[in-house]
């Protein structure tokens, strides 16, 4: 069988995909990378194989990924500066003779008046893989759903307020776990070459939609108001949330900088992110679960704030 070679493999996704992949019966056949090998002592004893790799440092990347066939490179979490280290990554896997690289990549990435932060960081990784000559499958996931309810929905129903520059702006969030699933079924098949899936939720809604679902399903107010641009920036900026990407920071739970934020929401006021698609169900056999399931599956855990 392939070895299966994935990058931030200790990070939330990587551990879910590790889990799955393990489940299936292939725990011999992974390569986990990662900037801390420690914390992943676990899989190691699951018969993976654990090693170093750093994507700001390209000279550990290089042995890193040898003897891997096929590798699902996960994108970092530096947004607005991660061209350089997926460079690193996709140099050092066609150099190894990796035969075939998937991406976790994002939606609606193609239009260039595409105006959120991630755009650029995404469509110019792709661009390095399709000229690596290796084999290749775009995962373009759509924003996540536990982003906006586990993560930032404590705080939202805290103060009973959810402020947002998105506007009336419609996307199909999506869960986490449906986006792993993606991976280890392309991972695990065949016949996805070449391949762009977008992986989505399965139905398009605006933030003040997934508002009203979350007053109704925990029972507690919860207000949405449109706001600015500039509006956002100062509300992120008396947070203490940076504007440029830090490694590893996190600010009253949010871990992104606000460039990042607030052209994101600017990307979903105008339409760039309205997409909608049944490629989970084609990649799972399952449709995509929904926000409101989200919410549903949680309501304990956020009426506890």
């Amino acid at each position: 069988m392939s070895r299966i070679v994935i990058t931030g493999a200790s990070g939330n996704y990587g551990r879910g995909l590790t889990d799955r992949l393990i489940a299936s019966g292939r725990a011999a056949d992974l390569i986990l990378i990662t900037r801390s090998p420690g914390k992943l002592a676990d899989r190691a004893a699951q018969g993976c194989t654990v090693r170093y790799g750093d994507f700001d440092k390209p000279e550990t990347l290089a042995e890193a990924v040898q003897g891997g066939e096929r590798m699902l490179l996960i994108s970092g979490t530096r947004v607005g500066a991660r061209v350089a280290q997926h460079r690193a990554a996709i140099d050092a896997a066609a150099a190894a003779g990796v035969r075939h690289i998937a991406y976790t990549s994002f939606i609606g990435i193609d239009d260039p008046a595409n105006p959120a932060e991630v755009r650029h960081d995404h469509i110019e990784t792709e661009r390095l893989i399709r000229a690596s000559g290796m084999a290749w499958t775009m995962l373009r996931d759509a924003h996540y759903a536990d982003a906006m309810i586990l993560m930032a929905g404590p705080g939202v129903l805290q103060s009973g307020l959810w402020a947002s520059n998105a506007g009336e702006g419609r996307e199909a969030m999506v869960w986490r776990d449906d986006c792993i699933a993606c991976a280890a079924a392309v991972l695990l098949g065949e016949g996805h070459e070449g391949q762009i899936y977008n992986v989505t939720g399965p139905e398009l809604q605006t933030f003040r939609d997934v508002a009203v679902l979350m007053a109704e399903i925990t029972g507690r107010p919860v207000e949405y108001v449109s706001t600015t641009d500039e509006e956002q920036y100062a509300m992120f900026d008396a947070m203490g949330i940076p504007r440029r990407p830090v490694d590893d920071q996190s600010v009253a739970g949010i871990p992104w900088n606000s460039d990042d934020m607030v052209t994101f929401g600017q990307a979903i006021r105008e339409g760039f992110l309205e997409v909608c698609t049944d490629d989970v169900a084609r990649l799972t056999g399952r449709k995509a679960r929904s926000v409101r399931a989200m919410i549903e599956e949680n309501v304990e855990m956020l009426r506890a704030v």
